[in-house]
């Protein structure tokens, strides 16, 4: 049986659907409605005479089939994706889609870079997804990720986009004149703290360093949260310390809604890394991020522009 047109168009949407186990979650990475995939996948079905997935309410999962259609197809197609973002480098001007998993602490670096990206490759589209769970970006399908260079798994290809940040401990003015003001780590214990879930699920100690001296304390506090926005909004209110990158916190602490806490001691944390893998050919637009992070370099300026907190 020849291979048609059509064929082609439903083994990307095929793999879409394979990478993410959701014809919702796949449909979104396409750009097509969910019936509209549901009903090419179908039409696959009919042609081939096979079936590829089982469908439940719950989940998706290929048949055996299905198994060995995506073991056959994945390399080639990926090959000919290769080979079509190859043709943008004879191009004016790039074009293209790349898609991105950041964490939220990441829009330190991109919001002062995407304005000049889209001025000056307007025809890239960039798909940026916000969370701070740890994904795995290519089984996702996305192209990259961005996190703390800490993170990053060990598998894949890292590129650093900023210097190493300092990290800190808050409070409101309210809450310190309140319960007063810790002179060590060690008093946090004493204090009502907003605790950090990390992306992995664990409960994250709050980490400190004063010239040879580092200490870590699990801290006190009735209230979790798993993004910057919600600690930083709560250390504002009162509710008690927060503790988060000093960039983050930098603005609160210059329109004085927090203040510093534990200033001599600050803990030094691994810079923002972009990463991707190894076995994939980097699409031009996401290059041209790169170059253009660097170029702008917003972290790079903050840092020169003081010599201590």
């Amino acid at each position: 049986m020849r291979l048609s047109r059509a064929d082609l168009a439903d083994f990307l949407y095929f793999l879409a659907i394979a990478r993410h186990g959701s014809f919702r979650r796949a449909a979104s990475e396409m750009g097509v409605t969910t019936s509209a995939l549901s009903h090419a996948i179908a039409g696959l079905e009919a042609r081939r005479g096979v079936r590829l997935l089982n469908r439940t309410t719950r989940s998706v999962t290929l048949t055996a089939a299905g198994e060995d259609l995506r073991a056959a197809i994945e390399g080639p197609l990926e090959s000919i994706g290769d080979a079509a973002e190859n043709l943008n480098r004879y191009r004016d001007a790039p074009t293209g889609r790349i898609r991105i998993n950041v964490l939220e602490d990441a829009a330190l670096l991109l919001e002062p870079v995407m304005p000049l990206f889209v001025e000056r490759y307007p025809e890239v589209v960039v798909d940026i997804s916000v969370s701070n769970r740890m994904v795995d970006v290519i089984a996702s399908g996305f192209d990259a990720g961005i996190r703390y260079g800490g993170t990053v798994p060990e598998d894949m290809i890292a590129q650093r986009l900023s210097p190493d940040i300092p990290w800190i401990a808050a409070a409101s003015p309210g809450y310190l004149e309140q319960h007063g003001v810790p002179s060590k780590p060690d008093d946090l214990r004493q204090h009502r703290c907003v605790r950090i879930r990390l992306g992995n699920d664990q409960l994250y100690h709050w980490e400190f360093e004063r010239g040879a001296e580092a200490v870590a304390v699990d801290a006190p506090g009735s209230v979790i949260v798993d993004n910057s926005h919600a600690a930083v909004g709560f250390g504002r209110k009162g509710v008690g310390i927060i503790y988060g990158a000093e960039p983050v916190l930098r603005p609160h602490l210059a329109s004085g809604t927090l203040a510093l806490v534990l200033g001599d001691w600050v803990s030094m944390g691994p810079g923002f890394h972009l990463y991707y893998s190894g076995r994939r050919q980097l699409p031009t637009g996401l290059r041209l991020l790169i170059e253009l992070i660097r170029e702008v370099a917003p972290l790079d300026r903050w840092q020169a522009s003081d010599s201590q907190l």
